[in-house]
Protein backbone atom coordinates (compact mmCIF):
# COMPACT_ATOMS: atom_id res chain seq x y z
CA UNK A 1 0.00 0.00 0.00
CA UNK A 2 1.30 3.70 -1.11
CA UNK A 3 0.93 6.23 1.49
CA UNK A 4 -1.54 9.17 1.41
CA UNK A 5 -0.46 11.24 -1.46
CA UNK A 6 -1.90 15.42 -2.16
CA UNK A 7 -2.13 15.75 -5.97
CA UNK A 8 -2.79 19.14 -7.14
CA UNK A 9 -4.72 19.06 -10.57
CA UNK A 10 -7.40 21.02 -11.65
CA UNK A 11 -6.37 23.84 -10.03
CA UNK A 12 -7.72 22.50 -6.52
CA UNK A 13 -5.92 19.10 -4.26
CA UNK A 14 -6.79 15.56 -4.70
CA UNK A 15 -5.49 12.91 -1.95
CA UNK A 16 -5.48 9.50 -3.31
CA UNK A 17 -4.11 6.07 -1.97
CA UNK A 18 -3.10 3.11 -4.22
CA UNK A 19 -2.81 -1.21 -3.16
CA UNK A 20 -0.53 -3.39 -5.58
CA UNK A 21 1.70 -3.43 -8.29
CA UNK A 22 1.19 -0.41 -10.70
CA UNK A 23 2.19 -2.56 -13.74
CA UNK A 24 -0.78 -4.63 -12.74
CA UNK A 25 -4.26 -4.01 -14.86
CA UNK A 26 -5.38 -0.07 -12.82
CA UNK A 27 -9.10 -0.15 -11.05
CA UNK A 28 -10.19 3.22 -9.79
CA UNK A 29 -12.23 3.15 -7.19
CA UNK A 30 -14.76 6.38 -7.14
CA UNK A 31 -16.78 6.84 -3.84
CA UNK A 32 -20.64 8.29 -3.13
CA UNK A 33 -21.74 11.47 -1.88
CA UNK A 34 -20.40 12.63 1.24
CA UNK A 35 -17.97 9.93 1.77
CA UNK A 36 -14.53 9.68 1.34
CA UNK A 37 -11.86 6.94 0.48
CA UNK A 38 -12.02 5.43 3.86
CA UNK A 39 -15.98 3.83 2.65
CA UNK A 40 -13.47 2.18 0.11
CA UNK A 41 -12.57 -0.18 3.01
CA UNK A 42 -8.90 -1.07 3.35
CA UNK A 43 -8.91 -4.57 3.53
CA UNK A 44 -11.57 -4.68 0.50
CA UNK A 45 -8.92 -2.93 -1.61
CA UNK A 46 -6.12 -5.08 -0.90
CA UNK A 47 -7.90 -8.01 -1.41
CA UNK A 48 -8.80 -6.64 -4.92
CA UNK A 49 -4.80 -5.42 -5.15
CA UNK A 50 -4.04 -9.18 -4.07
CA UNK A 51 -6.51 -10.54 -7.11
CA UNK A 52 -3.90 -8.52 -9.41
CA UNK A 53 -4.94 -5.19 -9.84
CA UNK A 54 -3.35 -2.08 -9.23
CA UNK A 55 -6.08 -0.25 -6.85
CA UNK A 56 -6.21 3.32 -6.25
CA UNK A 57 -8.92 5.21 -4.13
CA UNK A 58 -9.50 8.66 -3.25
CA UNK A 59 -10.99 11.55 -1.97
CA UNK A 60 -13.53 13.44 -3.86
CA UNK A 61 -13.89 17.22 -3.72
CA UNK A 62 -15.44 17.89 -0.06
CA UNK A 63 -14.59 14.92 1.65
CA UNK A 64 -11.17 13.45 3.01
CA UNK A 65 -7.92 15.53 2.86
CA UNK A 66 -9.17 16.55 -0.70
CA UNK A 67 -10.09 20.05 -1.13
CA UNK A 68 -13.11 21.38 0.91
CA UNK A 69 -15.23 24.47 0.06
CA UNK A 70 -17.56 26.22 2.46
CA UNK A 71 -20.36 24.33 4.00
CA UNK A 72 -23.45 24.95 2.08
CA UNK A 73 -22.12 26.33 -1.01
CA UNK A 74 -21.88 25.00 -4.70
CA UNK A 75 -19.00 24.93 -6.44
CA UNK A 76 -18.52 22.03 -8.91
CA UNK A 77 -20.41 19.91 -11.05
CA UNK A 78 -20.64 16.12 -11.36
CA UNK A 79 -18.65 16.50 -14.51
CA UNK A 80 -16.30 18.53 -12.70
CA UNK A 81 -15.62 15.46 -10.18
CA UNK A 82 -15.31 13.25 -13.59
CA UNK A 83 -12.80 15.80 -14.42
CA UNK A 84 -10.56 15.42 -11.50
CA UNK A 85 -10.67 11.19 -11.60
CA UNK A 86 -9.73 12.09 -14.93
CA UNK A 87 -6.81 13.92 -13.06
CA UNK A 88 -5.85 10.86 -10.77
CA UNK A 89 -5.62 8.75 -13.91
CA UNK A 90 -2.80 11.45 -14.98
CA UNK A 91 -1.13 11.84 -11.58
CA UNK A 92 -0.77 8.13 -11.75
CA UNK A 93 0.04 8.16 -15.84
CA UNK A 94 -2.35 5.40 -16.36
CA UNK A 95 -3.60 6.02 -19.90
CA UNK A 96 -6.83 4.00 -19.47
CA UNK A 97 -8.27 2.58 -16.69
CA UNK A 98 -11.20 0.00 -14.95
CA UNK A 99 -13.68 1.80 -12.75
CA UNK A 100 -15.31 1.06 -9.92
CA UNK A 101 -18.51 3.45 -8.70
CA UNK A 102 -20.42 3.26 -5.99
CA UNK A 103 -23.89 5.74 -5.68
CA UNK A 104 -22.84 8.87 -7.19
CA UNK A 105 -19.40 6.84 -7.83
CA UNK A 106 -21.07 5.05 -10.14
CA UNK A 107 -22.39 8.11 -11.95
CA UNK A 108 -19.07 10.22 -11.96
CA UNK A 109 -18.10 6.95 -14.05
CA UNK A 110 -20.81 7.51 -16.42
CA UNK A 111 -19.45 11.10 -17.17
CA UNK A 112 -16.24 9.94 -17.96
CA UNK A 113 -17.30 6.88 -20.26
CA UNK A 114 -19.58 9.37 -22.19
CA UNK A 115 -16.91 12.26 -21.91
CA UNK A 116 -13.30 10.81 -22.33
CA UNK A 117 -14.16 7.38 -23.73
CA UNK A 118 -10.86 6.84 -24.47
CA UNK A 119 -10.09 6.68 -20.70
CA UNK A 120 -11.92 3.97 -19.55
CA UNK A 121 -12.15 -0.26 -20.28
CA UNK A 122 -14.67 -1.58 -18.05
CA UNK A 123 -17.18 -0.04 -15.82
CA UNK A 124 -18.82 -1.42 -12.67
CA UNK A 125 -21.78 0.27 -11.02
CA UNK A 126 -22.26 -0.25 -7.70
CA UNK A 127 -25.57 0.66 -6.10
CA UNK A 128 -25.45 3.42 -8.56
CA UNK A 129 -27.86 5.01 -10.70
CA UNK A 130 -28.93 6.54 -13.92
CA UNK A 131 -26.98 9.88 -14.46
CA UNK A 132 -29.27 12.88 -15.96
CA UNK A 133 -31.78 15.04 -15.08
CA UNK A 134 -34.52 13.25 -15.73
CA UNK A 135 -35.54 10.05 -13.61
CA UNK A 136 -39.77 11.08 -12.82
CA UNK A 137 -39.77 10.55 -16.61
CA UNK A 138 -38.62 6.93 -15.71
CA UNK A 139 -40.62 6.68 -12.54
CA UNK A 140 -37.70 5.55 -10.56
CA UNK A 141 -38.38 5.16 -6.68
CA UNK A 142 -36.97 7.06 -4.32
CA UNK A 143 -35.13 7.34 -1.38
CA UNK A 144 -36.67 6.02 1.62
CA UNK A 145 -38.29 8.77 3.89
CA UNK A 146 -36.60 6.83 6.93
CA UNK A 147 -33.32 7.58 5.94
CA UNK A 148 -34.19 11.69 5.24
CA UNK A 149 -36.49 11.57 8.37
CA UNK A 150 -33.19 10.37 10.24
CA UNK A 151 -30.74 13.06 8.74
CA UNK A 152 -33.16 15.84 9.27
CA UNK A 153 -31.57 16.02 12.64
CA UNK A 154 -28.45 17.09 11.54
CA UNK A 155 -28.97 20.73 11.97
CA UNK A 156 -29.51 19.80 16.11
CA UNK A 157 -26.18 17.72 16.50
CA UNK A 158 -22.98 19.23 17.69
CA UNK A 159 -20.16 18.61 15.41
CA UNK A 160 -17.54 19.53 17.66
CA UNK A 161 -17.95 16.61 19.82
CA UNK A 162 -16.33 13.62 17.75
CA UNK A 163 -17.96 10.89 19.83
CA UNK A 164 -21.34 12.03 18.85
CA UNK A 165 -20.94 13.03 15.51
CA UNK A 166 -19.04 8.69 15.18
CA UNK A 167 -22.55 7.72 16.82
CA UNK A 168 -24.88 9.50 14.48
CA UNK A 169 -22.28 8.58 11.26
CA UNK A 170 -22.13 4.92 12.24
CA UNK A 171 -26.12 4.91 13.28
CA UNK A 172 -27.00 6.55 9.75
CA UNK A 173 -25.16 3.68 8.19
CA UNK A 174 -26.93 1.31 9.52
CA UNK A 175 -29.67 2.24 7.82
CA UNK A 176 -28.19 1.36 4.41
CA UNK A 177 -27.84 -2.10 6.18
CA UNK A 178 -29.88 -5.22 3.80
CA UNK A 179 -31.68 -7.98 5.80
CA UNK A 180 -29.04 -10.33 4.20
CA UNK A 181 -26.75 -8.87 6.56
CA UNK A 182 -25.84 -7.89 10.41
CA UNK A 183 -24.46 -4.48 10.51
CA UNK A 184 -21.02 -4.26 11.25
CA UNK A 185 -20.91 -1.77 13.53
CA UNK A 186 -17.51 -1.96 15.17
CA UNK A 187 -15.98 -1.72 11.23
CA UNK A 188 -18.21 1.18 10.29
CA UNK A 189 -17.29 3.08 13.94
CA UNK A 190 -13.42 2.60 12.87
CA UNK A 191 -14.50 3.96 9.56
CA UNK A 192 -16.46 7.12 10.63
CA UNK A 193 -13.96 7.68 13.20
CA UNK A 194 -11.29 7.65 10.44
CA UNK A 195 -13.58 10.01 8.54
CA UNK A 196 -14.14 12.77 11.36
CA UNK A 197 -10.27 12.59 12.26
CA UNK A 198 -9.18 13.36 8.35
CA UNK A 199 -11.57 15.53 7.01
CA UNK A 200 -10.67 19.10 5.98
CA UNK A 201 -13.95 20.47 7.16
CA UNK A 202 -16.49 17.28 7.48
CA UNK A 203 -19.79 19.41 7.37
CA UNK A 204 -18.52 20.26 3.26
CA UNK A 205 -19.89 16.99 2.29
CA UNK A 206 -23.31 18.01 2.90
CA UNK A 207 -22.23 20.02 -0.23
CA UNK A 208 -22.58 17.12 -2.10
CA UNK A 209 -26.03 16.67 -1.61
CA UNK A 210 -26.79 20.28 -3.59
CA UNK A 211 -25.03 18.35 -7.02
CA UNK A 212 -28.27 18.06 -9.47
CA UNK A 213 -28.54 16.01 -12.69
CA UNK A 214 -27.11 17.84 -16.28
CA UNK A 215 -29.00 17.77 -18.94
CA UNK A 216 -26.34 17.43 -21.31
CA UNK A 217 -26.56 13.91 -20.26
CA UNK A 218 -29.80 13.06 -20.85
CA UNK A 219 -30.17 10.03 -22.73
CA UNK A 220 -26.70 9.78 -23.85
CA UNK A 221 -25.60 6.34 -21.96
CA UNK A 222 -26.56 4.45 -25.37
CA UNK A 223 -23.25 6.28 -26.17
CA UNK A 224 -21.26 4.23 -23.92
CA UNK A 225 -19.01 1.51 -25.37
CA UNK A 226 -17.02 0.38 -21.76
CA UNK A 227 -18.16 -3.14 -20.88
CA UNK A 228 -20.29 -2.33 -17.87
CA UNK A 229 -21.27 -4.88 -14.83
CA UNK A 230 -24.12 -3.45 -12.65
CA UNK A 231 -23.79 -4.53 -8.98
CA UNK A 232 -27.08 -3.60 -7.00
CA UNK A 233 -28.26 -4.54 -3.70
CA UNK A 234 -32.00 -5.96 -3.64
CA UNK A 235 -33.22 -4.33 -0.84
CA UNK A 236 -31.00 -1.06 -1.59
CA UNK A 237 -33.15 1.84 0.45
CA UNK A 238 -30.87 4.39 -1.25
CA UNK A 239 -31.29 3.96 -4.87
CA UNK A 240 -33.99 1.20 -5.04
CA UNK A 241 -32.94 -2.19 -7.13
CA UNK A 242 -35.18 -0.32 -10.12
CA UNK A 243 -32.36 1.95 -10.63
CA UNK A 244 -29.77 -1.11 -11.62
CA UNK A 245 -32.79 -2.28 -13.90
CA UNK A 246 -33.07 0.99 -15.53
CA UNK A 247 -28.62 1.25 -16.26
CA UNK A 248 -29.03 -2.69 -17.20
CA UNK A 249 -31.58 -1.26 -19.96
CA UNK A 250 -29.68 1.97 -20.91
CA UNK A 251 -26.18 1.29 -21.17
CA UNK A 252 -25.51 -1.30 -24.35
CA UNK A 253 -25.00 -4.77 -23.38
CA UNK A 254 -24.59 -4.08 -19.62
CA UNK A 255 -25.05 -7.26 -17.18
CA UNK A 256 -26.15 -7.67 -13.93
CA UNK A 257 -25.09 -8.64 -11.00
CA UNK A 258 -27.79 -8.71 -7.97
CA UNK A 259 -26.66 -9.00 -4.09
CA UNK A 260 -30.02 -10.69 -2.52
CA UNK A 261 -30.53 -9.42 0.01
CA UNK A 262 -28.26 -6.44 0.53
CA UNK A 263 -28.51 -3.25 0.83
CA UNK A 264 -27.16 0.46 -0.18
CA UNK A 265 -23.50 -0.90 1.06
CA UNK A 266 -20.49 -2.66 0.44
CA UNK A 267 -20.85 -5.13 3.37
CA UNK A 268 -18.02 -7.61 4.34
CA UNK A 269 -20.55 -10.58 3.88
CA UNK A 270 -20.69 -9.51 -0.37
CA UNK A 271 -16.42 -8.88 -0.85
CA UNK A 272 -15.72 -12.01 -2.30
CA UNK A 273 -19.35 -11.80 -4.37
CA UNK A 274 -18.08 -8.33 -5.72
CA UNK A 275 -14.22 -8.85 -5.46
CA UNK A 276 -14.74 -11.77 -8.07
CA UNK A 277 -17.13 -10.61 -10.40
CA UNK A 278 -14.84 -6.98 -10.60
CA UNK A 279 -11.69 -9.48 -11.25
CA UNK A 280 -13.74 -11.26 -14.24
CA UNK A 281 -15.13 -8.59 -15.34
CA UNK A 282 -11.90 -6.59 -15.53
CA UNK A 283 -9.91 -10.00 -17.23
Amino acid sequence: MQRETIHQLNGIKICTESFGNPKDPAVLLIMGAMCSMVYWDTEFCQRLADSGRFVIRFDNRDVGRSTAYEPGTSNYSVTDLAHDAVGVLDAYQIEKAHLVGMSLGGMIAQVMAVKQPERVQTMTLIASSIFGSDHNSRNLPQIDERILAYHANAGTLDWSDEEAVAKYLAAGSALLCGPAHTFDKERVYAQVSVEIKRATNLLSMFNHALLVGEDDFEGRLAEIKAPTLVIHGSHDTVLPYEHALALVEEIPGAALLTLEGSGHEIHADDWDTIITAIFAHTK
